[in-house]
């Protein structure tokens, strides 16, 4: 499966349990690693980990497995690994301390 078909697989599941403030990066020019990063949040421990089940079992039922999820525990951040697409549902405190997406933002071109 190509990775933007995997990537709208997992954005339509996390819309499906009501994600917060889903963000998809398009990496690709960054990194060798993944093509997309999708950050989003969960409301509670709970919301976060059904929100990476939700993830798992939709791309599941198309035929795609995760290479690796961690985190589900204690659900304070999970990460879903489908290689070409990486997943991170978050509690918003969680999100707000990282950062991901600034970590992960092209660098502007200086103007001359």
């Amino acid at each position: 499966m190509q990775a933007e078909q995997l990537k709208q697989i997992v954005n339509d599941a996390l819309d499906d349990l009501k994600a917060v403030n889903a963000v998809t990066l398009d990496v690709t020019g960054l990194t060798d690693v993944m093509d997309y990063l999708v950050i989003a949040s969960g409301t509670s421990n709970r919301h976060v980990k059904s929100l990476a089940d939700n993830v798992c079992m939709e791309a599941k039922k198309q035929g795609v497995r995760p290479l690796g999820v961690e985190g589900e525990d204690a659900g304070e951040w999970v990460l879903v690994d489908f290689g070409d697409v990486v997943v991170h549902v978050m509690l918003p405190a969680t999100r707000d301390f990282y950062d991901l997406e600034r970590l992960w933002v092209k660098p502007e071109v200086e103007q001359q």
